[in-house]
């Protein structure tokens, strides 16, 4: 198992290379897709990888698409570097506990975001006119509330280097349809409970999270990554204090850092110490095994 960075795969075409992920294509019906331990924060991707990150964003995900495939069909096929194809072979250790193949779906085009706190953007959003995405709020309410019903609150899938923008309910309609925006609302909530459920058995609290979804033949698959450090804020149960930031087990730990250095978060990104490099690797490794149970065995 290699720390990967970039992975150059001459047998399959490139389809795509994302902040994070390495897609290609093995044939007209399914890909190849790698999670690499490339870091991006606020949408820009750092110099240097959090060692095997990718991993333990892989993991998470299969972890989370098994325990909700009673919810929703998603787009795997293999997981197991055994199960690939042959001429993957020699690519095996950069592969290995970060790769899947998929069937190819089309994305929709927009984020699915499920918020059960108040923080961030959405905290920004209240300040300014007491509402998230169109939602009507409670007054009063502070830095990581607790809301009484998650909420789903849309956002657009900006290009790389871009920023998501976060959108109304009719915004999302216009987009892609009425009823698709009911169904993916309804995955979203139900597949955030699920998990938000089951993390709290473990001491973590999932503030908020994205989905994204895919169309194959008219049938809606739940693709990318599901739950992650990545895709979703982890805070500790434990050191849980409304009214403030919390502690984390996610990227937000590195975006503090980042914000305090005073970078205009804009190319290029500051260097990032050995020190800052293995405390955002530690969260993430201390997020996988609170949520699965098990410690993720690395090199």
């Amino acid at each position: 198992m290699n720390i990967v960075t970039k992975t150059n795969i001459r047998e399959f075409p490139l389809v795509s290379r994302g902040k994070v992920r390495d897609i290609y294509e093995i044939d007209a019906e399914t890909l190849l897709i790698v999670t690499t331990d490339r870091m991006s924060a606020f949408d820009v991707i750092m110099n240097e990888p959090i060692p095997y990150k990718g991993v333990v964003l892989n993991q998470i995900t299969l972890y989370w698409m098994e325990a909700c495939k009673d919810l929703v069909a998603n787009h795997l096929l293999a997981t197991d570097v055994r199960d690939f194809p042959a001429a993957l072979a020699p690519h095996r250790a950069d592969l290995e506990g970060r790769a899947v193949i998929a069937r190819k779906a089309k994305p929709l085009p927009i984020e699915c975001i499920v918020r059960g706190y108040i923080t961030g953007s959405g905290l920004k959003d209240y300040k300014t006119n007491g509402s998230v995405c169109g939602h009507k709020l409670p007054s009063g309410l502070v830095d990581s509330d607790k809301l009484e019903t998650p909420l789903f609150t849309p956002s657009t899938k900006a290009d790389l280097g871009a920023h998501d923008e976060n959108i109304t309910l009719a915004d999302a309609k216009a987009r892609i349809g009425e009823g698709l925006v009911k169904k993916v609302q309804d995955l979203s909530l139900a597949i955030y409970s699920r998990g938000r459920d089951l993390a709290a058995a473990r001491g973590i609290i999932i503030a908020d999270t994205k989905f994204e979804f895919g169309l194959r033949d008219k049938e809606l698959l739940l693709i990318d990554e599901v739950m992650t450090p990545d895709s979703s804020r982890f805070w500790p149960a434990d050191k849980y204090a409304p009214g403030k930031s919390q502690p984390s087990f996610d990227k937000q730990y590195l975006r503090d850092w980042l914000t305090a250095t005073g970078w205009a978060k804009t190319p290029p990104p500051p260097t990032l110490p050995a020190e800052v490099i293995a405390e955002t690797q530690k969260k993430y490794l201390e997020a996988y095994e609170l949520l699965t149970g098990s410690p993720l065995q690395l090199p």
